[in-house]
């Protein structure tokens, strides 16, 4: 499998698991009513919880980089516009 392929395959991957996540919290934001913005920080540690007893510290911070460079970037982009 070529690199390209093995990155789209990941990329398929992770848009599925976004999509699920996103639906979950979804609900439980729904549920919890006024404590909505509450629920959704604390998704945030329960899933690197998560994430890191089933990875590594390491993988979750090299994720979490990422992530924060997604978001400086989009927040780059917005200011553009």
């Amino acid at each position: 499998m070529s690199k390209d392929t093995t990155n789209q395959t990941a990329e398929a991957l992770f848009e599925k698991a976004l999509s699920i996540a996103e639906r979950h919290l979804d609900e439980a934001i729904k549920e919890g009513g006024p404590l909505g913005p509450y629920i959704a920080v604390a998704m945030i540690e329960a899933a690197v919880n998560a994430a890191v007893d089933e990875t590594s510290h390491e993988d979750v911070i090299d994720m979490l980089r990422d992530l924060a460079a997604q978001i400086e970037a989009d927040a780059d982009e917005a200011e553009e516009d």
